[in-house]
């Protein structure tokens, strides 16, 4: 009989759903890394949240397969020693376009309206006012344009912002009007009064946002990085906010996660920080369950060139 194991907080729901339509297959569930490991020896594939996984409990997995990731990005799978050139891995790209453009979406208003300063405000019962800005007019530069970014586009152009693309390559996208190359980012970054980092995590694209990108913003500019922590230079951002290079920044990831408690970033007024939850939302499983039980399906059949989002490595 065919064994996966699906580790993930929400393992028993995707338990009971495969459990449904896969009869014939043993499906284990577990909630943490030590349940995990406890149950991984004889699994043909594994399912779930690279947090869930390591090295020990991939080489524990002799018999296993394939490996379905429950995120759009693979690079923490791709770094495991224990990975085998026949794993197969798939992931769940493209569910998470709507979600991380309303995240950035609220982060940009919120920085725009200064809504921490309204919170501050409203705790005290102060009643101030002070200097509003709007969104419409103004550029906003999104750095990768891929489904996160096309889903952003539209939304942006919905508000009478001027949108330009940053991307490897030159193709007409909705919502878009002008498409640069990386190799010109610096001209982009000086157009941007936001400068959304979307851009995945991968050789090329480490501290792609650096000091120089940083310094060819505008000082009344907001950065926006809901991509990955490691594509922006942390300790050149911490500088710039601190001299006030930028006009601030929201970030919903860190080149150390959880960001720690000591990090400046915390406690800076131009700063809004969320915990790396852009992709997420109220249906995510259900999203995730639909790739899952594709693939699943095509795996069982032996139809592997069928498999969505397949990855290599």
């Amino acid at each position: 009989m065919t064994s996966i194991l699906v580790a993930n907080r929400d393992a028993r729901y995707f338990k009971e759903k495969l459990a449904t339509v896969f009869p014939e297959v043993e499906v284990l569930a577990a909630v943490s890394k030590e349940e995990a490991r406890s149950m991984c020896s004889c699994i043909d594939a594994l399912a779930g949240l690279p947090s869930f996984f390591d090295d020990d409990l991939i080489a524990r997995a002799t018999r296993l397969k394939w490996i379905q990731v429950f995120t759009a990005g693979v690079d923490q799978i791709l770094a495991f020693k224990a990975l085998k050139p026949d794993h197969l891995i798939t992931s769940v790209r493209g569910i998470h376009g709507p979600q991380m453009a309303e995240m950035a979406m609220m982060l940009m208003l919120a920085l725009a309206r200064d809504l921490p300063r309204m919170v501050r405000n409203q705790r005290q019962a102060q009643w101030q006012r002070f200097p509003q800005r709007r969104l419409s007019g103004k550029t906003v530069v999104l750095l990768g344009i891929g489904n996160s970014g096309m889903e952003l586009a539209v939304r942006c152009k919905a508000l009478g912002m001027v949108v330009v693309g940053v991307s490897r390559t030159d193709r007409p996208v909705p919502g878009v009007d002008r498409i640069l190359a990386r190799t010109e980012l610096l001209e982009a970054a000086a157009l941007a009064d936001y400068l959304v980092v979307l851009a995945p995590y991968e050789p090329g694209t480490q501290h792609l946002v650096n000091k120089l990108v940083l310094e060819a913003m505008k000082p009344g500019a907001f950065l926006i990085n809901i991509a990955r922590g490691a594509v922006c230079d942390e300790a050149a951002l911490v500088e710039a906010l601190r001299n006030r290079k930028i006009a601030g920044a929201g970030l919903d990831v860190f080149q150390v996660e959880p960001l720690a408690p000591d990090s400046p970033l915390w406690r800076m007024e131009n700063v809004i920080v969320t915990p790396h939850q852009a992709g997420e939302c109220d249906v995510y499983n259900d999203l995730i369950l639909e790739i899952l039980k594709h693939n699943m399906r095509c795996f069982l059949e032996s139809r592997i060139a069928e498999m969505k989002n397949s990855v290599r490595h």
